[in-house]
């Protein structure tokens, strides 16, 4: 199974996320975040379902899609699973991962 680790920046993006639609209804903003959260999950066991997004010097740039969101990672080795960030459909992603 895949170790997860969710950086600091990504572990950012979820608050910010839930924050904006908090505003607004604080259970949805929970359900999105939960969901998020377990659609990583599923890489534990499926590391490699995410689109390649781009080969990099200590992996490959995965993207996993949720609703609206792109969940961001790097699959760092068949073991390792780092979660870059988690963005919306509506950004650019090139502006984070130039």
């Amino acid at each position: 199974m895949v170790e997860i680790k969710w950086t600091e920046e990504s572990q950012r993006w979820l608050r910010d996320i839930y924050d904006y639609i908090a505003i607004d209804n604080p259970t949805a903003a929970q359900e999105v975040v939960s969901g998020i959260y377990k659609k990583a999950q599923e890489l534990r066991h499926f590391p490699e379902i995410g689109a390649r997004y781009r080969k990099v010097a200590d992996g490959e740039i995965r993207i996993l899609l949720y609703g609206h969101y792109r969940i961001a990672y790097l699959l760092k080795s068949s073991s390792r699973i780092d979660i870059l960030g988690v963005f919306h459909g509506a950004l650019d992603i090139e502006r984070y991962f130039p």
